[in-house]
């Protein structure tokens, strides 16, 4: 996105240490949970750290795997909260126009069908009943969450930073 640092991903979290020698936990965001070292090393939110896995085998809610330079549980325990993130230019293209990461999504601008700018999307949630954009306001005020559904983002515009919305009815009113 223009003038926005480089977008990254974040593909999963540590989540703690599993046995004595260093293994560490790994909630995955990703389709297939084994696939969170396909992408080279991982980062943290800063880019300060990186983190090179290898031994990556499924486990419940996600994935064990050996971090390299990580050889006590000690060690792997102080990692537990950390999320792992790539470049978004390092991931596949999704393949078709109506899948997206939601780092393409977010810092879209959302407009109205006659063109005002409603708000920035600042965050896609997801509760359990599909995908939330959060958006902040273009009037200000609390941000507000609107179903990512095709009714109501019928189409965006990725080069041009902006995204058609169709709010249900009340969401941008005070």
């Amino acid at each position: 996105m223009p003038g926005d640092r480089k977008a990254r991903v974040c593909l999963g979290r540590f989540s703690g240490a599993r046995g004595l020698k260093g293994e560490v936990r790994i909630k995955t965001f990703t389709a297939q949970p084994q696939s969170i070292a396909d992408y080279g090393p991982l980062e943290d939110e800063t880019g300060a750290r990186s983190f090179e896995l290898s031994n990556v085998k499924p486990a419940k809610d996600g994935v064990v795997a050996i971090v390299r330079g990580v050889t006590t549980r000690e060690q792997a325990e102080a990692l537990k909260g950390i999320e792992l993130y790539v470049d978004r230019d390092t991931l596949p293209e999704t393949g078709d126009d109506t899948t997206y990461y939601h780092a393409d999504l977010i810092g879209l601008v959302a407009v109205s069908e006659d063109g005002a700018a409603l708000g920035k999307i600042i965050a896609v949630q997801n509760y359990g009943a599909g995908d939330l954009l959060e958006v902040r306001p273009a009037t200000g005020g609390a941000t507000v969450l609107v179903p990512f559904t095709e009714a109501v983002v019928p189409d965006i515009d990725q080069e041009a930073g902006w995204l058609l919305m169709i709010p249900p009815e009340g969401v941008f009113e005070p």
